[in-house]
């Protein structure tokens, strides 16, 4: 019975792994905001990328 506790805590650490990729991936894109932008750097890598599309 040990081993289903071991499995269920690996597939709870792989999906909150998942989910904080889709989160980084949906705050790059500018889709979701934690309000901490400045301290992650998502603004400013999002703007940058914005200028050198446009240039």
């Amino acid at each position: 019975m040990k081993w289903i506790s071991t499995i269920a805590g690996s597939i709870r650490i792989m999906i909150a792994g998942l989910w904080l990729v889709v989160r980084i991936i949906l705050e790059y894109f500018g889709f979701i905001s934690d309000g901490n932008d400045r301290t992650t750097g998502i603004k400013d890598m999002r703007e940058e990328y914005r200028k050198s599309n446009y240039r």
